[in-house]
């Protein structure tokens, strides 16, 4: 029995990829990766629809490593693209080897991502992975170099594809044949080609030596971040939700502060902060809050050394806002 290991993202040309080559007998399974950038749900609910078990791998400390400095450089954002899913299939190919498939496969399309899917990118990223020869791409193979398993008769080339371009006909025409019937829209479904993310992003790499910590990646997601003048680092939280979810830091051994006599946000600090930036936090706190008339503000610090309270005035927005990233 021939064995295949597909990458699976949950879109519908990696569910498509799996389908191609188990219409043909072969026993497929999945591989999905994980990080601060990009999760799992899609591909979770895309292997269930199928029936295939999905592997997942924790692929941070590369992702964090490669956006340091990819050696293949970045996309419209921080996205390593090319390095990326280098690394993911060479991960897939020592995984591969460790189980005993047969091949890695993919569900890329020839030319239909510019940067990434064009044919000097696709065989950068098949040297790179060093699984050249084992790494095949089903809805593209008939217009690409034959792999090891077309050429030695364990996958027939001839029922594989010749897909290409940006077009979605062909496909969608393949999702009713194969039962496909739900799918998400085609999207980068990755944080690190969303502009707004990535200024925090680089914010955070400019102000860490080596890698940061993958929790500090992940706190990125809080949409109110500020820089402050001395560098101190803070999350605001904008409604109860995120104040919620910012008070659990302190299980964390993180900084907090919140005004304890107007209503107001949570604010969590990143990493350490002096003096003059934590009374600044303070007037953002009580900037933000609900003060009314009030023009002293009671502000709560509680840190992993003990809790004590700073009374500060409002910051007015106008002078906080070029703070924020």
């Amino acid at each position: 029995m021939v064995k295949g290991l597909s990458l699976l993202s949950g879109g519908l040309d990696s569910m498509l990829a799996i389908c191609v080559l188990r219409d043909q007998g072969i026993q497929m399974e999945a591989v999905v990766f994980k990080s601060p950038f990009f999760g799992t749900a899609s591909a979770q609910k895309a292997a269930q629809a199928l029936n295939v078990p999905l592997h997942i791998i924790d692929f941070s400390d590369e992702i964090l490593r490669l956006v340091r400095k990819p050696p293949h450089g970045f996309g419209g954002a921080m996205n390593p693209c090319i390095d990326c899913h280098a690394a993911m299939i060479r991960r897939a190919g020592d995984f591969m080897r460790e189980q005993g498939y047969d091949f890695v496969s993919t569900g890329e399309v020839l030319n239909q991502r510019p940067m990434s899917q064009n044919r000097r990118s696709l065989e950068t990223v098949a040297a790179d992975s060093g699984l050249e020869g084992l790494l095949l791409r089903p809805l593209s193979a008939q217009l690409l170099s034959p792999t090891t398993p077309e050429t030695d008769g364990r996958v027939d080339r001839s029922r594989l594809l010749a897909l290409q371009g940006r077009q979605r006909q062909p496909q969608m025409e393949l999702a009713a044949r194969f039962g496909i019937r739900e799918y998400p829209s085609p999207a980068g479904g990755c944080l690190l080609t969303e502009k707004g993310f990535c200024r925090k992003l680089r914010d955070l790499y400019d102000h860490t030596e080596g890698i940061p910590p993958v929790r500090d990646v992940e706190l990125l997601r809080f949409a109110r971040q500020f820089r402050l003048p001395d560098g101190g680092r803070i999350i605001v939280g904008r409604n109860r939700t995120d104040n919620a979810a910012l008070k659990a830091l302190a299980d964390e051994g993180r900084t907090l502060l919140y005004p304890v006599n107007i209503p107001g946000p949570t604010i969590a600090v990143l990493g350490e902060i002096n003096e003059a930036d934590l009374f600044r936090a303070a007037g953002i706190a009580a900037g933000y809050g609900d003060s009314g008339t009030r023009t002293d503000i009671t502000v709560r610090v509680i840190t992993p050394r003990g809790t004590r309270e700073l009374t500060v005035r409002p910051l007015p927005r106008d002078v906080f806002t070029p703070w924020m990233l």
